[in-house]
């Protein structure tokens, strides 16, 4: 696929939204950023400009869907959008007992509704061109259900087979849909965990695997390989020999 020249990520302050930011900055590139933090975003914004990016950004959390729709239409007005990438997610969780109901509804509401109002308004933008591309920020949490992260693991499930789904239906429209199910990355949300992370990547290792896969227009771009073989092995082997294992796993703090 032809390089975007304009791209739109939500959760660019920081994690892998940022390391795709600085990934795609370059001369001649328009950027638009979101994010919930003013001071992080700001600084991210001005790394890419230093790379000659010219950059957008606005506070907006993707719950807000009016609002997100209006700036992103704006947006579409002065730089047709190429790439628009819903990265915007949260985790969470106790060590005395996994997700609190209120956590597990933060959770669905911004990984799945923030994921709709991201890539919604996307591709009717997209539809009138024929033309265009959207990333969903999926994991490899959505290949089996972890004890201590239910909410998670089925809100990254939702957007995967979501967006797999999309891809099929749009595919006669001109609109590529990739899927991208990361396993452990450096960021603000894993700094908290308190168990081994098996396969741990730089946020930048990762932003330079997902543009190379989105490049690709691949439906799917799962990474690290190893990581993902141990997942799917578990999602297939009988529940009677997995779950009592699983049950074993630390839990997140």
């Amino acid at each position: 696929m032809q390089a975007p020249n304009s791209i739109l990520i939500t959760g660019a302050s920081s994690g892998i939204g940022e390391a795709l930011a600085n990934c795609y900055a370059a001369p001649s590139v328009h950027l638009a950023l979101t994010g919930r933090d003013k001071d992080r975003l700001e600084q991210v914004a001005a790394d890419c400009r230093d790379q000659g990016a010219k950059v957008l950004t606005e506070l907006i959390d993707v719950q807000e869907c009016d609002r997100l729709s209006f700036w992103m239409k704006r947006i579409d007005e002065t730089a047709p959008l190429d790439l628009v990438i819903a990265n915007a997610g949260i985790s969470a969780g106790t060590g005395s007992g996994g997700e609190t109901a209120e956590q597990a509804r933060r959770i669905m509401a911004v990984n799945v509704d923030g994921v709709f109002n991201t890539v919604l308004p996307a591709i009717e933008l997209m539809k009138p061109r024929k033309t265009g591309q959207v990333a969903i920020m999926s994991s490899l949490a959505a290949f089996k259900g972890f004890p201590g992260a239910p909410a998670y693991c089925a809100s990254k499930a939702a957007v995967r087979l979501w967006g797999e789904s999309l891809r099929g239906e749009l595919f006669a429209q001109g609109i590529g849909i990739s899927v991208i199910c990361p396993g452990f990355v450096r960021s603000r949300m894993t700094a908290v965990n308190n168990f081994p992370m098996p396969l741990l990547m730089d946020g930048d290792r990762a932003a330079q695997i997902i543009q190379r896969g989105l490049a690709k227009n691949r439906p799917r771009i799962v990474f690290p390989f190893r990581l993902y073989a141990v997942v799917w092995m578990l999602a297939v082997l009988p529940a009677t020999l997995i779950d009592p294992v699983l049950r074993k796993l630390p839990q997140k703090t």
